[in-house]
């Protein structure tokens, strides 16, 4: 098959990167950069690090209000798709490049296949959630990662297409893990930032969502972190560029203990999350790396789309939204001070991730051009 493939932000790289080698070997592809993330820190060294082949086509479409960002993608999308008259076009996950993506190829009438179809939160207040409710409507290949997303789709009276293949990340993920396990990756990556951390001694965090930069949520989710951040364990944060904005613009000043980075690449990320303590995130990404990798993940949102994770006191992740009393609790219960160096330690030595194979059957699923019978038949 001759395929489009679009992509705009660091996670879908990250898809990519685990899909494109098995896609290239199978088929066509034209591989599309939106431009959403747009910056180096971002999106740019991936490319070299994950050995992403460079994209045929960047659009360079940057930042913007999610009408406005949609809109000039959708503008740029559409002649590029009459030109390349692919017979699919493969999107990722949530973003408003995902939107684009389906839109442009339905409005065409070309085939859409969606990668990580199915994944709800139940809340539509979140963009993400409106981008992947259309793009699953919209698409003939329904490509699920867990058994929950298949039901999601069901419930919606979808069936047609739809085929659970597993997660693509967690694939790169297996394929990289045994490359960040030794102790002296971190000490690498500390002395290069030049951070005074150690394995189980530090607490790692990313903020990012757009429900996490007004005012108050900012102000609550900062709070939090100064309540959990102590001198001999920090909280290292990786800052999103937006959320610096943000916080610029909101006048609020990060507490003491907690220590700026800039986004990292694949490795370093996966690595400051494998050695760290617990991991304080709102990034559906790093929700399931922290729980492939067993470390305690506190999400910073009230929902989630990765059910899988969250649950009782023995799963890996817990939804604590934003609240400061919450995050102390399960902080305390989940890498207690006294424990969490050794527990850190013991669960780098003994990580053993294997790869479960959805690049292959995404793959497959698209050789015979035709989608997958309905489920159930």
């Amino acid at each position: 098959m001759r395929i489009v493939s679009v992509v705009g932000t660091r996670p879908q790289l990250i898809k990519v990167a685990a899909l494109q080698p098995a896609l290239r070997r199978d088929h066509e592809d034209i591989f599309v950069d939106t431009g959403q993330h747009y910056d180096d820190a971002m999106a740019g060294n991936f490319f070299a690090e994950l050995g992403l082949a460079r994209p045929d086509h960047s659009l360079g479409i940057g930042g913007g209000g999610h009408g406005d960002q949609t809109g000039r993608m959708l503008i740029a999308l559409e002649p590029l798709l009459l030109d390349a008259s692919p017979d699919a076009v493969i999107v990722y996950g949530d973003t408003n490049s995902t939107l684009a993506g389906a839109l442009a190829a339905a409005k065409l009438g070309i085939p859409v296949a969606h990668v990580e179809a199915g994944l709800r939160s139940f809340d539509r207040r979140m963009p993400e959630e409106i981008n992947r409710v259309v793009a699953d409507h919209l698409s003939t290949w329904l490509f699920a990662p867990t058994p929950a997303a298949v039901a999601n789709l069901a419930t919606e009276g979808i069936t047609a297409g739809v085929l659970e293949v597993g997660d693509l990340m967690f694939d790169l993920a297996a394929r990289i893990s045994a490359e960040v396990r030794g102790p002296a990756v971190l000490a690498a990556i500390a002395s290069r930032l030049n951070l005074a951390i150690s394995t189980g001694r530090y607490l790692f965090a990313t903020v990012h969502r757009a429900e996490n930069r007004s005012p108050e949520a900012m102000a609550a989710w900062t709070a939090l972190f100064e309540a959990v951040a102590l001198p001999d364990r920090p909280v290292v944060l990786a800052l999103h560029p937006g959320t610096r904005i943000a916080l610029e613009t909101a006048h609020i000043v990060l507490p003491p203990n907690v220590i700026v980075i800039e986004p990292q690449g694949y490795r370093t990320s996966l690595a400051l999350q494998l050695h760290a303590a617990a991991v304080l995130t709102d990034s559906g990404g790093i929700q399931r790396e922290s729980a492939w990798l067993g470390v305690p993940c506190l999400v910073l949102r009230d929902t989630t789309e990765w059910v899988e994770t969250v649950g009782g006191p023995d799963s890996s992740a817990v939804l604590v939204g934003l609240d400061r009393s919450a995050a102390i609790r399960e902080i305390d219960a989940r890498a207690p001070q006294g424990q969490s160096a050794r527990q850190a330690t013991d669960r780098a030595a003994g990580l053993r991730v294997v790869q479960a194979g959805a690049a292959e059957r995404i793959s497959a699923a698209l050789v015979s051009a035709e989608p997958p019978v309905e489920v159930g038949t």
